[in-house]
């Protein structure tokens, strides 16, 4: 099934990109061609910045995939603010809950001391805001891979597994604070590198080139959040992530996101 939150595949291409390709792969190519010219400056611009905000998460997407999407900057309550995105049995955040997901890994990921412990569950908030319809995988990535540098270390993430990863991502997602990431990831965490080496650090990820598509053989829009049977699905796995969160420590703004429940 195509990703189409847009609703002009035929006319405008997937997801309206610049050249209006409707191929996977050719469309595979210009995502990763545009990540390949982007990923450094990226970089560089989270490494003059002292405190990473939302609008810098917003900003790293813009510079790695502006050569192939108009929208690249947009979150989703931006670009398709009633739609109703989830990764097979899990719902990503309602786009009004994006920011607070987002922000909340942002808050945890610059205390050093927690980054160090909870990287997993940082990456969790992060997968769970899932801020834009396309791009979310490597713009997070990236965005996950400053903060590991700035507290002092570093994820093998060549070395993992795809797959397992993405098991115990959703679990992450299902079962939030348990954590179920943190340990996953534990036996890949080593030494910070050097700045200079962090493109080709995220480089060596598999499926970073597109290879494992992140939207169209995975993600799919399930309709409008006015949907009451929509509306319901979004309230259980609110209160399905709220039985499962434990507590955590008050973090610079406050209680992590619980999500809105029916609208």
């Amino acid at each position: 099934m195509t990703f189409d939150p847009f609703d002009d595949f035929e006319t405008r291409g997937y997801l309206r990109n610049v050249a209006g390709q409707k191929d996977p792969d050719i469309i595979k190519r210009l995502e990763h061609n545009s990540f390949l010219t982007g990923v450094d400056e990226a970089f560089e611009n989270l490494a003059r910045i002292e405190r990473l905000t939302y609008r810098d998460v917003l900003a790293t997407h813009k510079t790695l995939f502006e050569a192939v999407y108009p929208w690249a900057g947009q979150d989703r309550a931006q670009a398709a603010p009633d739609k109703a995105v989830s990764r097979g049995s899990v719902f990503f955040a309602h786009p009004n809950d994006i920011k607070a997901a987002v922000d909340h890994a942002l808050n945890m990921g610059q205390v050093r001391a927690l980054m160090a412990e909870k990287a997993g569950e940082v990456m969790g908030y992060l997968a769970y805001g899932h801020p834009f319809l396309d791009g979310n995988g490597r713009t997070i990535m990236v965005v996950h891979t400053e903060l590991a540098q700035r507290a002092g270390f570093s994820i093998d993430w060549a070395v993992t597994d795809k797959a397992a990863y993405l098991a115990a991502l959703t679990k992450e997602l299902e079962q939030p604070e348990k954590g179920i990431l943190n340990a996953f990831l534990k036996p890949f965490i080593g030494s910070a590198i050097g700045r200079e080496k962090l493109s080709g650090h995220v480089m060596r990820v598999l499926g970073i080139d597109g290879s494992t598509r992140e939207t169209t053989s995975a993600h799919e829009v399930l309709g409008s959040y006015s949907d009451p049977a929509l509306r319901e699905r979004y309230r259980h796995q609110k209160q399905q992530r709220d039985e499962a969160r434990s507590t955590t420590p008050e973090l610079p703004s406050g209680r992590p996101p619980r999500g809105r429940g029916s609208r």
